[in-house]
Order: structure tokens, then sequence, then C-alpha cells
């Protein structure tokens, strides 16, 4: 597919007048005012790296863009898409397409992901938005973010250990079934094997015993490494080994099967189990691959929800400040698609590097306590100059839940003399930097001589070796967890924190217009393509309401929730 970059046409006469005849005196369809309020909004030359410039003609990328947006606006499948790129005159004006325009073939928009993806550039069209928005003064650095996670549900189905072990070596065979069928009628018994994985594997096909199960699943395991040795014996073709559906198989079987040898030589394949129960052990989750036809998907759990899939974050701005004698509306600048298995604080510093790229860095930035830490709060405002408005986990210690006693807060800590001052005056005899769980801590510990003969000792320790020990982080992420402490007890805070739950609903809308929590592609690049498309057309649908003086719809209310409601009354 070629593309030469060229500027959009501007709306046919005719359906420029048929667009605003049925639209008299209404409000003008959301394709229809971004068309006339941002104009061209995703150039072709944008676009122009992912495209060569000779061979078949190809549709306009940029024009490809926005249906894509449109598309996740009324929630379409690419079919639908299609249909309404020829069928509505909405599309056609913000498209700039006459009547006699006959579209193209829906295959077409899977083409353009798949070639957007390879070159990086899913991240592009929010880009491009968002520069625009700059532009018209809608959006700028400074002010007050927001940003919250959410669960998002895998394009593929969620296989159990066993499913897992079945599918992938389905997955290998009927690929080389198809790239290389003459080799496989000479190394496996076709009418065996197609009796085996012609059909997917589905729990509800296989046995009830589980002494069944288990030999089933490792006659699976044998299938998997007798079909891998004939793939790396010399005589085969070196291409087949290069495969991704044998890379695959590859990798599941080294994560759940051993093979050993016995005393006759001969191979014996195991399933691996958890050390836990006395096996071999199995790898971390987030190595871990849930399903051959998704790789990158992973399996995840978050306090009592467990899921297959990866994680969305989403930031939006929460300033308020006026624009056009008017608040301006809260948009998403940001939207990160990260694996399932990626805890929250890890997350966030990458949602600060991109809105510091995007010169959307905001002054203050209101998170949950998912990405609370010391380290993040001190490296939000010395990397980005960002205040993290987040509650942090309070001193766990004996003495401060308790409510008496002295806490790690009643000690008084001197870096620059690496030492520490007990609330009885004593003073640390030891000052010891050290890493627990890969962070960097400082060890304080009190002599026995010191805390022996002290006649508060039992409010300060009931340690066995009878003296205080103090675990603290380093200078600037102490200060920072004592003031974040401080200050999260007070009512003021606590009011100014009640801006974060604002992301909630925005998520929500996310959920309901775009269906965010479940992945529409395969692979964590095509998701990530959607939720940065979807981002885009979140803020499409927010600055309509907001170039109309209409509110966002509000969710729906069920009849039951009603009664509720007025019962509550």
């Amino acid at each position: 597919m070629s593309m030469q970059p060229e500027s959009w046409p501007e709306p046919a006469p005719v359906v420029a007048w048929a667009v605003r005849a049925k639209n008299y005196g209404r409000v003008v369809p959301l394709p229809v005012a971004v068309r006339d309020r941002l104009g061209e909004l995703f150039p072709d030359v944008e676009f122009a790296e992912a495209f060569g410039s000779t061979g078949p003609a190809g549709w306009s990328p940029g024009r490809l863009a926005l249906v894509t947006v449109f598309q996740m606006v009324e929630n379409l499948t690419d079919r639908q898409a299609a249909d309404a790129v020829r069928d509505r005159l909405s599309w056609m004006y913000a498209l700039g397409l006459d009547l006699a325009d006959t579209g193209f073939d829906h295959s077409v928009l899977s083409q353009f992901r798949t070639r957007v993806v390879e070159h990086g550039l899913e991240e592009k069209v929010l880009d491009l938005l968002l520069a625009r928005l700059v532009g018209l003064g809608l959006l700028a650095a400074g002010g007050k973010a927001r940003t919250d996670s959410t669960h998002v549900v895998s394009a593929v189905r969620d296989l159990n250990r066993l499913e897992l072990a079945g599918e992938a070596v389905r997955a290998a065979i009927q690929v080389l079934a198809a790239a290389a069928p003459d080799w496989v009628a000479a190394v496996v018994d076709v009418p065996g094997w197609t009796a085996r994985y012609d059909t997917r594997v589905d729990t509800w096909r296989m046995p009830t015993s589980q002494a069944k199960r288990d030999q089933l699943a490792l006659a699976y395991g044998r299938d998997g490494h007798a079909l891998l040795a004939a793939i790396y014996d010399r005589r085969s073709p070196g291409w087949l080994a290069e495969l991704p559906a044998v890379q695959t198989l590859r990798v599941v079987l080294l994560q759940n099967y051993t093979v050993t040898v016995d005393a006759r030589g001969r191979e014996v394949v195991r399933r691996r189990e958890k050390a836990s129960q006395g096996g071999d052990g199995l790898p971390p989750g987030h190595l871990r691959i849930a399903s051959p036809y998704d790789i990158d998907t992973r399996w995840s759990v978050k306090r009592d929800m467990f899921w297959n899939g990866f994680k969305l974050h989403v930031t939006e701005t929460c300033t308020g400040e006026p624009c056009d004698n008017r608040a301006r509306p809260n948009l998403i600048t940001n939207v990160a698609t990260t694996e399932g298995t990626v805890p929250d604080a890890a997350a966030l510093e990458p949602v600060h590097a991109r809105l510091a790229d995007r010169g959307l860095g905001p002054a203050e930035h209101y998170v949950d306590s998912g990405y609370a830490s010391a380290d993040n709060i001190v490296a939000a405002k010395s990397d980005y100059g960002i205040a993290l408005i987040t509650p942090v986990l309070l001193d766990n210690s004996a003495q401060a839940r308790a409510g008496a006693g002295f806490a790690a807060a009643n000690f008084t800590i001197d870096f620059k003399h690496q030492s520490a001052t007990c609330p009885q005056g004593a003073h640390s005899s030891s000052w010891t930097p050290a890493i627990q769980r890969g962070n960097p801590v400082i060890v304080v510990k009190f002599a026995n001589a010191v805390c022996g003969p002290c006649p508060v000792r039992e409010q300060c320790t009931t340690s066995a070796i009878g003296r205080r020990q103090l675990t603290l982080h380093p200078a600037a992420a102490t200060q920072a967890l004592r003031a974040r402490r401080t200050e999260q007890t007070e009512t003021r805070w606590q009011t100014d924190y009640a801006l974060r739950c604002g992301i909630e609903g925005t998520i929500g809308q996310a959920v309901t217009v775009t269906g965010a929590r479940r992945a529409r592609y395969r692979g964590i690049t095509k998701t990530r393509l959607e939720h940065n498309y979807s981002a885009a057309a979140l803020n499409l649908i927010r600055l309509h309401a907001w170039w109309n003086d209409q509110p966002l719809d509000r969710s729906r209310t069920s009849h039951l929730a009603r009664l509720e409601l007025s019962l509550a009354a």
C-alpha cells in the first residue's frame, strides 16, 4: 500500500448543504463539529513513514485515523465503521467525501492498525489532538491532573494450564501444517494428531477424573517435545524454528514441563508444580505465558479481582481554569497500557515522562495510594516539578498502631551526622545503609547499654534483643513521608484530595462508551493503540458537549436503583 501525502478535500457542497438542512435548528453531529472546529486534524504527512511511496494506492491514513476515532466514539466494529463512511452524511462531511465515494473495504482498517503499530505510531493520534488543543488554549502545562488505573481483559479466552499446553501444541502444528505440509506428513502421525488437535482444547471435552487429566497433560508435553525435536533436527528446514508459534510452544513447554533422563537413558517429561508443593517451581507471573495466541497477556490479581490481560492508566486534567469565560473541559492527556502484573507505583514515572514530552506536566498530580511511595513523591518533585498528592501508608509499627509508646516519628533524625536521637535524648550507636526488597534503606540501632536501663523501654520496644532499631528511607524520602503523614490527617488536605475521585467517572465513561475493559485486539501494542484512539474519542465527546454547553451524558439508572434511592429518601 502506498500513499502520497495530500491535504484533505473540503466537504462537498451537496454534502454540506444536506448536513446543514437536516440539522437546521439542532446541534450538529460530532463529526461535523470536529471538521468545522478542528479542520484537518490528522494530516497524512504525520503517518508517511508507515506507508511506501510506490505500490498500489491506498486510502488516506489521516482520514483512516479519524475513522478509527469515530469508530471508538460509537463503539463500532470495523465493518460497521466502513459502512458508516459510505452511508452517513456527517462522516462524509468530516472526511471530505462526495456522495458518489464508495469508501473502502472494512479490512483496510485492520491493515492500517498493523502498519501504525509496526512503525511505533500508536500514540500519534492523541499527540496530534492534544497539540491542537494546546494551540486553542484548552490545554497547558501546570494546573491539576489526576490518574487512576483499571483492569483490561485480553481478547483471547482464558486457559488453565492443561488447556494452555494443548493449545500451544495445537497452534504450532496448525501453523506448520499450513507452512510445510509435506514436512509435517513426514514427521508426525497425521490422523492421530488430527484427532487430538483438529478442534480447540476445551476443559468440557476432557475426562473428568484427575488421573486421566494428568495423563493428558503429560501427553501434550510429550507431543510438544517430540514436535520440537523434529523441528530442531538438522535435517529439517531451519526456518521452521523461527515461526512465532514454534517459539511460543518452546517457551510454554519450558515454563510448564521438565525433561530429565532416567537410568536407562530415556527422556522423562514431567509437569512443573509450585515449589511450595514440592515441585520444580513455576516462573513468576510477569514472565508466564497465559495464551499461545497473545503472548503479552498475563494473569493478574488486585485485591479480590483476578483477570487475564493488561492494565490501563488514564490521566486527565481537573484544573477548572477559565477559557472563553467558562471552565475548561476536563480532557484526557495520557493513557498508558501496561502488563497486568506491573504495579501502579512502577507505572507512574513513565506517565510523568510522557506528560513532560507533550508539555502538559501538571503542577499537582492526584493519585490513589496504589501509586504512592516515598521514592515516587521525591522523584516527581525533583525530576518533573510535580507535587504528588496521594495518601501514603501510615506507620504500621506496634507503637503507632496502638497510639501509645514511641513510634518512629518521635525520633529525631540527623542525616548529616548519621545519627538518631530517641525521645529520652539517647543517641544511636550504629547507622548502616542496606538494601531491602531491592530498595535502599538505612538501619539505625541503639545500644543495649542505652536501652537496657531506660525507664520507658517497654513503651519503646518489645524486641527480644532489648534494644530499639529503626529502618529508614534515604533523607529526602523520609522527610517526604513524614510531611505527608502529617498533612493527610488535616481536614484541608482531605478536602483537596477529594478532587481525585472524579477520575472514576472518566474510567466509567471509557468503559461505557468505548468498552475499554475488554481489549479489541491481540497483543499489548495494538491494545495500546486502541486505548490511545479511545482517549482521543472521549476527548472529542467532551469537547462536543463543551462547545454546545451540554452536560456529559450520565450513566443509566436502572429501575431497581431508582427504587433503592426512593426508599433511602
